[in-house]
């Protein structure tokens, strides 16, 4: 991969909770009456966010899972990233040296950031939620001998919360798949709506949806001048353009 960075493609829009989040903090069972799993917060405001590191492994996972390319070591069979550099995963959400690779390519930093989801509507839960913007669900494990209920409860973000949404692709000088990077991304995205983020997906949990205000294309002169760059929101896909 060639060093020269050629341009940057911003995407920017939000996150949409189409159920409720749960993407945990810590934990709070030892408080009398606390919940067993809190979400993760913002600690100089106190509000809910969404971890980019949480999106961008989900985009990685799923796409290396629809991809057939996730990689498997050791004795205990181990299974992570993939980091063989023909894979597109990896030429994405970067790699470290791969010992199959006869180029002798050294490893690749990510091409994808993802920034951290701010809460944009803090102010439509106020007074409605049982904990300061976010709500408590309860749930019963059942004792398959006795049938006795353990009840637990845990805090998630509610439905109909959303979440700044901030991408940024970089583009090489000499990348040979820089067109097909953005649409791998758009894939990856739409992998992500019919899964979930967070935790208990399983159990109604985590299901979002992306919607796309815009994306701006910024090269070498773009940073010399006015900052601003190229407006290239024509290549949102119609699914993912914001209904704003």
């Amino acid at each position: 991969m060639s060093n020269k960075l050629e341009k940057k493609l911003i995407l920017k829009g939000a996150i949409v909770a189409e159920s409720g989040i749960m993407i945990g903090g810590t934990n709070s069972a030892f408080e009398i009456g606390g919940t067993d799993k809190q979400v993760i917060r913002n600690p100089i405001n106190m509000m809910p966010y969404i971890p980019g590191s949480s999106l961008k492994g989900k985009l990685r996972s799923l796409l290396e899972l629809s991809e057939g390319t996730i990689s498997s070591s050791g004795r205990q069979k181990s299974y992570g990233p993939t980091h063989n550099p023909q894979h597109i995963a990896a030429q994405l959400f970067g790699h470290i040296k791969h010992r199959e690779d006869n180029n002798n390519e050294s490893q690749q930093a990510s091409r994808v950031i993802v920034r951290d989801g701010e809460l944009q509507n803090p102010e439509e839960f106020e007074g409605k939620t049982e904990l300061l913007h976010t709500e408590v669900k309860a749930e019963n494990s059942i004792d398959r001998i006795t049938s006795a209920a353990n009840p637990r409860f845990f805090e998630r973000v509610p439905k109909g919360a959303r979440f700044n949404l901030e991408i940024i692709v970089n583009i090489f000088k000499e990348d040979k798949n820089a067109d097909k990077y953005l649409d791998t991304l758009f894939y990856a995205m739409n992998l992500v709506e019919d899964d979930y983020l967070g935790g208990s997906g399983s159990r109604g949990n985590g299901q979002i949806k992306f919607e796309l205000d815009s994306i701006f294309e910024k090269d070498a002169e773009a940073y010399k001048t006015d900052g601003k760059g190229k407006d290239v929101s024509n290549l949102i896909p119609i699914h993912f353009k914001s209904s704003k």
